[in-house]
């Protein structure tokens, strides 16, 4: 709304300095994948918009050396339809609790991060910059940069065509370095950061979707879905526990009915001001049997079509608190945690 706007907490004010680089951070990216999310959503409404942290990504195709390189992007937007071809923003964020230069300084120093990764042409990516205000008084406020450009569509072609998500994700070696086009008279040159090619447009969107799809798997707890989507350069077996849901092995974890959906993931009990908090974070049962089963095509189909159908309510009274459900299926519910009391013994009864 026009006439509403956000701002931080009393006890949020109240942190120590260390504490708020850890705020300024979270909140940064926060807000600057939401933002990310909407503005990329308003653009291209025939399309879905996922969004992955980029160093997992990396990790799939450049060496560990090459990761010394100390700038990159923070996120990938991956902007996506079934069957085509994926458009692939870097994104960049950071926040501050000062004034708004501060976010003018951000927004030039993260601006290195994003011209760091391109995608295809040279200086024709696309890329989003965002600086979040976090001030002790007044509106909290993002600030962002957009970078135009004709690049970032991973097309594929005869000799490189674009393989089944439901195949296993593959790790490469791309040598560092951003390919710069040559002069007529002269021979091609290239400068530091990361470059996706043509050839390895198809691999990327190969491990960018599946990425994306690990980190649904993440959110409801399941390392073993987690990690059969993740090559081995990207750590799949930190997550290859043998730890299952009930839906895909034999240990149960948890399962909610939120809003009329039935969900599975994971809880945890945490202290919030000083009172005992219950969160749920988890997928809607029946697309992770598809994702615990690898069929990610299914997936993406299904939550392609289901866009606009899930519940726009923001509270569930049977749960007791309130409930975020996203286009993706996930799910993030949260409620207080009620005291019971024991009942009297004889002592105390006497």
């Amino acid at each position: 709304m026009s006439d509403s706007y956000m701002q931080l907490s009393t006890e949020a004010k109240g942190i120590a300095r260390d504490y708020k680089r850890l705020q300024s951070r979270e909140l940064g990216q926060g807000f600057s994948v939401a933002l990310a999310r909407e503005i990329l959503g308003r653009r291209y409404p025939d399309r879905f918009v996922s969004l992955i942290s980029a160093d997992i990504v990396m990790r799939a195709g450049w060496s560990k050396a090459s990761a010394r390189y100390p700038y990159r992007p923070d996120f990938f937007a991956e902007v996506w339809k079934p069957g085509e071809p994926s458009r692939v923003f870097p994104i960049a964020s950071a926040g501050h609790h000062g004034s708004p230069k501060f976010s003018h300084t951000q927004l030039a120093a993260r601006s290195a991060h994003v011209e760091a990764m391109h995608i295809g042409a040279w200086n024709e990516t696309p890329c989003l910059v965002f600086s979040t205000e976090l001030p002790s008084k007044g509106p909290l406020t993002v600030h962002a940069l957009h970078a135009r450009g004709e690049g970032g569509w991973l097309y594929d072609s005869p000799e490189h065509p674009l393989r089944s998500l439901n195949s296993t994700a593959e790790n490469r070696n791309i040598v560092p370095g951003i390919q710069i086009p040559a002069p007529s008279d002269g021979a091609p040159s290239s400068e530091p950061g990361f470059h996706v090619q043509g050839h390895d447009f198809a691999w990327f969107q190969h491990v960018v979707a599946r990425t994306v799809t690990a980190g649904v798997a993440a959110f409801a707890g399941d390392g073993a879905t987690v990690a059969r989507y993740l090559t081995s350069e990207q750590g799949s077996r930190r997550y290859d526990t043998g730890i299952a849901h009930a839906a895909a092995g034999s240990v149960q974890d948890s399962e909610y009915k939120l809003l009329g959906i039935p969900f599975v993931g994971t809880d945890h009990v945490f202290r919030l001001n000083n009172k005992r908090v219950e969160a749920f974070s988890g997928v809607a049962a029946d697309l992770f049997s598809l994702l615990s089963a690898g069929e990610v095509e299914e997936y993406r189909d299904k939550i392609y079509g289901r866009r606009g159908t899930w519940p726009e309510q923001t509270w569930d009274p049977k749960w007791g608190g309130p409930v975020s459900v996203r286009e993706d299926g996930t799910v993030l519910a949260m409620r207080l945690l009620r005291l019971r009391k024991s009942p009297p013994t004889e002592e105390t009864s006497a």
